[in-house]
């Protein structure tokens, strides 16, 4: 059974370490961050993730996984290293790389200590010809070894979801092999049929540039869908009776379209999508190519956001000296990860706009404390932010949320107003007993 390493502590690196460390390999994960590395250790992830915990705590128990500060280290005692880095965007929204030009450089320095044959494997999102042309080179340059002949190239992407990562890394709809050579794919293959065994998922086996913009349009196609039927919902606020919920069942339900990702809301966040479509714009417009209908997709998600505050200032009139609750702050259910989420635009709006604003998340107030800061007042629990509120707005859909009752609301808000941001209760119950607006609902004629 090989030895696996990871280089780079993040989201993507630790959730499939502890994948592979609850298979039985003995597994290595690098970060050159103190904090983190001791908190793995003691079995404690540094990010909220379903089964995460306790995956880590048996992993760490049964001597399967350990963090280490030194790359080297990692990269000695393993026979595979996988690049999971983070990938943020540039101002100008391109891809800043690096995190893994340190990572390349670093493997290199460690493979150059090392006789046995090694494969590296890049799980870092990254734009077409980084792996051949950035990892491969400063590898090669560190090492003063050779790709293809004394170590062994691969590009991996993952299509992991934030609040279902351990899912998706345990049952994944296919597997894509970018390989530098044949024996590059050949290695990684025999990893994955020997970790998936009966249950591997369909292979696909390309070369290194096609895998790297497969993940980009992966991401780019979800985050159409997003725009597209939120479009679609701004569009059934202005005919009486429509309802964009029924719209999307009926469309989803095609074959061809398909049902998930069609959940209008106030559009998408998080690490990924946001990210991947201003890299893939970016570097399309580099190529000489100006990609408008991806310009489109973010135009309608930049915007979306502010359909909420829309809605509400038709319901209050203005939010000068009203106490405005905010439900839901981690940009999607699950997790507690801030980045890019909505409600901060949200929030950042209604603030502007001279409200007092009160905010609860069943995961997510620790992070939203470091970026809301004394701006806004922070809730214990749902009633509790709902209390003497002259509007709610939901923002993140928690199961949390979809229990509270139409009387929660009645009882506990100043002046009832429920803005449903994410589509989560019947209007036919709400309407007519508060006033209640929602997207993608047309007004009832």
């Amino acid at each position: 059974m090989h030895q696996i390493s990871f280089v780079g502590l993040g989201y993507v690196g630790l959730c499939t370490a502890v994948c592979f460390a609850d298979k039985g390999y003995k597994t290595f994960i690098s970060s050159h961050d103190l904090a983190k590395v001791n908190l793995v250790n003691q079995g404690t992830p540094p990010f909220k993730e379903p089964n995460l915990a306790k995956m880590l705590r048996k992993a760490i128990s049964k001597k399967r996984l350990e963090a280490v500060l030194d790359v080297e280290e990692a990269v000695l005692q393993s026979d595979i290293s996988f690049i999971t880095v983070g990938t943020p965007s540039k101002p100008d929204g391109s891809i800043n790389l690096r995190f893994i030009r340190i990572a390349s450089e670093e493997i290199g320095v460690a493979l150059k200590k090392k006789d046995e044959h090694h494969l590296v494997v890049v799980k870092s999102t990254v734009i077409p010809g980084t792996t051949e042309h950035v990892v491969k080179v400063l590898i090669e340059r560190k090492s003063g070894k050779r790709c293809g002949k004394d170590f062994s190239l691969g590009m991996n992407p993952e299509f992991l979801r934030e609040g279902s990562a351990i899912h998706d890394t345990l049952r994944p709809d296919r597997i894509i092999i970018g390989e530098h050579d044949k024996k590059s794919g050949d290695i990684l293959e025999d990893v994955y049929q020997e970790f998936y065994g009966k249950k591997l998922p369909p292979i696909v086996r390309t070369n290194l540039q096609s895998a790297e913009l497969i993940k980009y349009a992966n991401n780019t196609f979800l985050a159409a869908k997003v725009s597209f039927i939120n479009t679609i919902a701004n569009i059934c606020e202005k005919i009486p009776g429509a309802d964009v919920t029924t719209v999307a069942k009926g469309i989803g339900l095609d074959k061809r379209i398909g049902l998930m990702f069609l959940n209008a809301g106030l559009g998408y966040g998080g690490s990924c999508l946001p990210k991947d479509v201003k890299a893939l714009t970016a570097f399309s417009k580099g190529l000489g190519y100006h990609p408008v209908l991806i310009d489109a997709i973010e135009n309608v998600n930049e915007a979306q956001p502010f359909k909420a505050v829309e809605l509400a200032k038709k319901l209050v009139g203005t939010f000068k000296s009203k106490r405005v609750a905010i439900l839901g702050l981690a940009f999607k259910p699950d997790t507690d990860d801030m980045r890019e989420a909505v409600s901060i635009k949200v929030i950042d709006r209604v603030l502007k706009e001279g409200a007092t604003v009160v905010v609860y998340d069943p995961l997510a107030m620790k992070n939203a404390a470091k970026i809301l800061g004394e701006r806004v007042e922070y809730a214990s629990s749902a009633i509790a932010c709902l209390k003497d509120a002259d509007c709610c707005i939901i923002v993140t859909e928690w199961d949390e949320f979809k229990k509270l009752k139409l009387n929660d609301f009645i009882k506990n808000m100043k002046s009832p107003v429920l803005i449903d941001g994410r589509r989560v209760y019947d209007p036919q119950e709400y309407s007519g007993k508060l006033k209640f607006a929602a997207i993608g609902l047309g007004h009832q004629p």
